[in-house]
């Protein structure tokens, strides 16, 4: 027979019932019953005077409020006392007591031993002796058995007067501050929450002081019943005169008990309060590094926002704190900053500023902690900013923590807005619920990617999410410097059309109408709209989208729309210092546009006909006058489809010149459609070039033979078009973002670029085969200290050469060490290539200086002071006129950092970003490309031209202008060669011979030395200036052109020496190789160029042959007619055999 089954229930296990229970298993079954001893009488009364929380904080608030009773009724009595005459000793011991005051005291008594007593029974453990020799336990003895004694002799009626016997109540003080530390500990258990370590102490201190003060009043005036007859104010005023160590010495004891007894206070108070403020000054330097609490009631009457890092440095600090108080209606937030490690001396000397101090908060803690966000009121925050920390070395543990750190928070704060930057693209889909999400490796690449096709995307982005009033470099004698500077304070802002002064009188209007009538009109560029009823935004959506009232406007202008004064151009003839603060034929008019405190005044333009007062245009042929130049076509309000030019990129009428077979086996060989494999989850779905079935992975291996070619070389391979090649240390899945804005579907087939790929460390089966079905797309193990890498992988025949940061690099003792290897590797590329244009990424954005540097370039050193200089005026972007940024040669990631916190007030910005990149392709939306200014395009003159002609032909829109100028020589030192020119100089021909000597001499010299001084201009030119100086002591003989010829030649000879050293160890590496030489420019040389972008200049600037143009061109698909049969695309899945997916546009 199978044993009873018990179920628990309760306390007590209650037996399974069965059909027909036995008299035998009734007899067995036993009910038990579970924790008994608390059943107990005992138990039951520490249960409610111990161990519940709350019952116990009532018992001892009742036990505070006793002892503060009884202080108050010993107070009373000395008031209601008359002073006795003469100095017995008797008045120490005997006081005059009424009987109502004494019966009061002796409840009070019995009530406080009855309560010690039964609490020392509750929480005996055995020791009897450990509870009666407990300091509160020998208080409460002196101040209650005395009563009871004179209770019981009283009522005996032995001896009466003994109920005026004196006790010492005002002890029970002590007994006060024992049962207030009991009380808040009971208070914190009660109510679930940690109060602050310093506001205990600071509360013990307190309580400590007083109860001395209080002990010392009470037995001076007790004590002098004998002498002076003090009463307790002048007791408090000796107290107070004496503890001050002021000691006016008016009132003093007179009695040896008396003067006893404050010598025993004072070493009492000697020993205690040092003990107390040690413990204080220890908490507050703890508290200082931990940084304290953020109030409630400053929570829900103030605004902040909170900020969690894992490590907080001071560029991180100050990136962020410029970017978010650089918004006028941030100005009363408070940024509460919770990072788990202490406070760096830097940042903590910053936040001692009072511009920083007054409105910044820093925390030490863990947002994994409850009682650390409970701190930092993450509850309360209006948004919280989780930032991963770029610079360890294992990227994927960072992005792990800032992982928990989003759960941690979103647990915590489901109503918190979550602003979150992660760096690797596999680690985004844990975040999808965060409202903000910035992926690092996403946008480095695609942005990397797209400065190989769209010069300088790099800097056109950063310029754009960086917060500036367009003042930078307006006090600088450079003309470039005037009109870059000013344009890079244009930003995206967004209205609604019905609300809007700029948009609103094309309701109804297509959106290039718009676009183009706004810019012309006011100066601003309208870029994209969101309709009411869609949440995407659509970047251009061509002619064929009417503007409606409820459409979001998104533009590019100086300011929005809302610090905008509107005035006619009639009203401003007298203000013609405005309008003529540029000049020259490149000058930037900005239309009376005045910057002061964020608001700007518009010109209204006079939209009728007027003469120009420039040139006239006129056809770019040699033809007669009689021939009437070209016109460009007015934009319509309504599109028209016959007038809009669209290129059908997805039958490719870009390749008409092609001959048939090369036509025929060009469309064999690519297809369109969507990849078939995605390295990582979360990547956004692009349209691209597709290979019909995917390569081998032995033939992706660019400089490896294999059985299906014999190609170990890039010059082998026979491109058509020149390569870009990146260099990495690793084939992360962020490369793959690199890759797919390069092969597009809206990228022509005959200008897809070859893509290799060199790598530290050689990339996975899975990265190969999502990259197998792009074509043209090659890698291969090498570096780029290299020189034999390099040469094999086709650097000779490289349009760009992009170089990202290496992770293993990107942490080092000292911080902007982190790129010193990767400065010096694209230095030696700079030198030995020089015709080849270097992308290079960086860990640290100040390192940008590095970049191409020269030690005694005067230019450089001039730029280097005027950023110093914008600097010191708070500006935000004070490295943006160096060179190398300038036109799009490095770049950093840390300057994306930005992107994110402008997110907070522009929720906008991260999908306007996204879509300017090819990260996310929404359907009906354009993309950025680019144009070149040719000789034949100059006709058109000016940008407002430019922006009709696109508006009208292919609905484009133009957002920029990336120009190339020749450096000119306008430093200090250039003027001193200037002047240093019309001397006459005499050269005698044994002194050419001489210098012809020393020239030779310098370049075998040269040959032996690694310094690179004698190859930059300003040393050369001091140098040209000296032995001018020189000859010129001589006598004239020749005019200042033979000598700046002379000059000239021997600048070239100093270069040519190096270049050919540097070329001659080139060929000797490429014939080593078995490489040919043929494709090498050893003499091409681009040092002498500037570069520089002017985002949505003013419609009068003239345009410069060589401009590059930004473009956001519509989506050809949406130009496709719906009648359109659907195209097929050959999308290969091979598992054995070529399956074919069909793609319905």
């Amino acid at each position: 027979m199978m044993s009873p089954q018990l179920v628990p229930c309760g306390s007590t296990f209650v037996p399974f019932p069965r059909l027909q229970p036995s008299i035998s298993d009734s007899r067995k079954r036993v009910q038990v019953e579970f924790y008994m001893n608390e059943n107990t009488f005992k138990e039951r009364l520490k249960l409610f005077f111990i161990k519940n929380q709350r019952s116990s904080l009532r018992i001892r608030l009742f036990n505070f409020s006793l002892k503060l009773l009884s202080c108050l009724l010993y107070i009373i009595r000395v008031l209601l006392e008359n002073p006795s005459q003469g100095n017995e000793w008797s008045h120490i011991f005997w006081v005059n007591r009424s009987l109502p005051l004494w019966g009061l005291q002796v409840s009070v008594a019995l009530i406080s031993l009855f309560e010690t007593i039964l609490l020392g029974y509750l929480s005996y453990k055995g020791n009897i002796w450990e509870q009666i020799l407990r300091i509160p336990f020998i208080l409460e003895i002196i101040n209650a058995v005395p009563f009871i004694i004179s209770l019981w002799f009283v009522f005996q009626i032995f001896w009466p007067s003994l109920r005026n016997l004196f006790v010492p109540v005002f002890l029970n003080c002590w007994l006060a501050k024992h049962a207030l530390e009991n009380m808040i500990n009971d208070l914190h258990r009660a109510i679930q929450r940690t109060q602050s370590a310093m506001f205990n102490q600071v509360l013990i201190l307190i309580s400590t002081l007083l109860c001395l003060i209080f002990t010392c009043i009470c037995g001076i005036q007790h004590l002098e019943r004998i002498g002076k007859k003090l009463n307790l104010f002048d007791s408090l005023y000796f107290c107070i005169v004496t503890f001050s160590t002021v000691g006016f010495g008016d009132v003093t004891p007179e009695t040896w008990s008396s003067k006893l007894f404050v010598v025993a206070m004072i070493c009492v108070a000697l020993v205690v309060l040092p003990i107390q403020f040690e413990q204080l000054a220890y908490l507050w330097m703890e508290r200082q590094k931990s940084g304290g609490n953020y109030s409630r009631h400053r929570a829900q009457t103030e605004k902040h926002v909170v900020l969690c890092v894992s490590s907080l440095k001071i560029d991180l600090l100050m990136d962020f704190l410029n970017e978010f108080y650089a918004h006028p209606r941030l100005q009363d937030y408070y940024v509460v900053i919770l990072c788990p490690t202490e406070m760096d001396v830097q940042v903590r000397r910053v936040l001692q500023i009072p511009m920083w101090s007054q409105r910044v908060i820093y925390l030490q803690g863990s947002a994994l902690k409850d009682q650390d966000l409970l701190r930092a009121k993450m509850d309360d925050a209006e948004a919280c900013f989780i930032l991963s920390s770029r610079c360890e070395v294992d990227r994927t543990s960072s992005d792990h923590q800032t992982i928990l750190r989003a759960w941690a928070v979103k647990d915590f704060a489901p109503n918190c807005p979550l602003y979150v930057q992660i760096l690797k693209p596999e680690n985004k889909f844990h975040i999808k619920f965060a409202d903000h999400v910035v992926c690092e490796e996403e946008f480095k690449y695609a942005m990397l990617a797209l400065n190989c096709i769209c010069p300088a995307t790099s800097t056109l982005i950063t310029l754009l999410v960086h917060t500036s009033r367009g003042q930078e470099g307006q006090q600088s004698p450079e003309q470039w410097q005037k009109m870059y500077g000013r344009c890079s304070g244009n930003e995206v802002y967004h209205i609604v059309l019905e609300e809007s002064t700029f948009f609103a009188e094309y309701e109804g209007k297509s959106f290039t109408y718009a676009s183009f009538h706004a810019h012309k009109k006011f100066g601003v560029c309208l870029i994209g709209v969101r309709r009411e009823d869609n949440k995407n935004i659509l970047l251009n959506p061509g002619p064929r989208c009417i503007m409606n009232a409820t459409d979001i406007c998104f533009y590019i202008n100086i300011t929005k729309e809302e610090n905008s004064a509107f005035k006619n151009q009639d009203q401003q003839k007298k203000s013609n210092v405005s309008r003529s603060f540029y000049h020259g034929p490149s000058r930037l008019p900005v239309h009376s546009i005045i910057a002061s405190m964020g608001t700007v005044a518009i010109d209204l333009q006079d939209t009728s006909c007027r003469s120009t007062s420039g040139p006239t245009l006129s056809l770019p042929t040699e033809g007669s006058k009689e021939i009437r130049r070209p016109s460009i076509a007015p934009v319509l309000e309504v599109a028209d489809t016959s007038s809009i030019q669209t290129c059908d990129l997805l039958s490719d009428q870009s390749e008409d010149e092609t001959t048939p077979d090369e036509e025929t086996s060009s469309n064999l060989e690519y297809a369109k459609g969507y990849p078939p494999y995605s390295p990582y989850i979360g990547s956004s779905p692009t349209f691209c070039h597709l290979l019909h079935e995917k390569v081998p992975f032995c033939c992706l291996r660019l400089d490896k033979s294999c059985q299906h070619n014999y190609y170990e070389d890039a010059k082998a391979y026979g491109f058509k078009n020149k390569l870009i090649i990146v260099a990495a240390e690793t084939a992360g899945n962020g490369l793959y973002n690199f890759i797919v804005p390069l092969r597009a579907y809206y990228r022509p087939k005959k200008e897809l670029n070859p893509i290799v790929l060199l790598l530290d460390n050689p990339p996975d089966m899975h990265f190969l085969d999502a990259i197998c079905w792009f074509p043209m797309v090659y890698y291969m193990v090498g570096s780029i200290d290299n020189l034999d890498d390099l040469l094999r992988c086709g650097v000779t025949f490289a349009a760009n050469m992009v170089v990202v940061d290496k992770e293993s690099t990107m942490s080092a003792e000292e911080d902007y060490m982190a790129d010193a290897k990767t400065i010096v590797n694209v230095q030696t590329l700079f030198r030995l290539f020089s015709s080849l244009s270097i992308i290079t990424e960086l860990t640290h954005p100040a390192n940008m200086r590095f970049m191409q540097f020269r030690a005694k370039d005067c230019y450089s050193l001039a730029l280097s002071k005027l950023e110093k200089k914008e600097r010191e005026k708070g500006s935000n972007l004070a490295f943006m006129f160096r060179l190398p940024f300038a036109a799009g040669r490095v770049f950093s990631i840390s300057m994306l950092d930005t992107l994110l916190y402008q997110s907070f007030v522009k929720d906008y910005m991260i999908s306007i970003t996204r879509l300017l990149l090819g990260l996310d392709t929404t359907p009906g939306s354009g993309f950025l490309c680019s144009m070149k200014i040719t000789e034949d395009d100059l006709w058109i003159r000016t940008y407002a031209r430019l922006y009709q002609k696109l508006c009208s032909s292919t609905g484009d829109v133009p957002i920029g202008i990336y120009r190339t100028e020749s450096q000119k020589l306008t430093t200090s030192e250039s003027r001193e060669i200037a002047s240093q020119s019309q001397i006459s100089i005499s050269v005698e021909e044994w002194e050419d011979t001489k210098d012809c000597k020393e020239q030779g001499h310098h370049r075998s010299n040269h040959r032996n030395s690694t310094s690179s001084d004698q190859s930059d201009h300003p040393l050369l030119r001091r140098k040209s200036m000296q032995w001018a100086r020189r000859l010129s002591r001589k006598g004239p003989k020749h005019s200042g052109k033979t000598a700046e010829k002379i000059t000239q030649q021997r600048l070239n000879l100093y270069r040519r020496s190096e270049r050919q050293e540097l070329a001659e160890l080139v060929n000797n590496r490429m014939k080593h190789l078995g490489l040919s030489t043929a494709g090498y420019d050893e003499m091409n040389d681009h040092q002498s160029t500037l570069s520089y972008i002017l985002i949505n200049p003013s419609p009068d600037t003239r345009l410069e042959l060589n401009d590059v143009v930004y473009l956001i061109r519509p989506d050809p698909l949406a130009y496709l007619p719906n009648s359109e049969p659907s195209r097929k695309n050959s999308i290969c899945n091979t598992t054995g055999q070529d399956s074919r997916e069909e793609t319905q546009l």
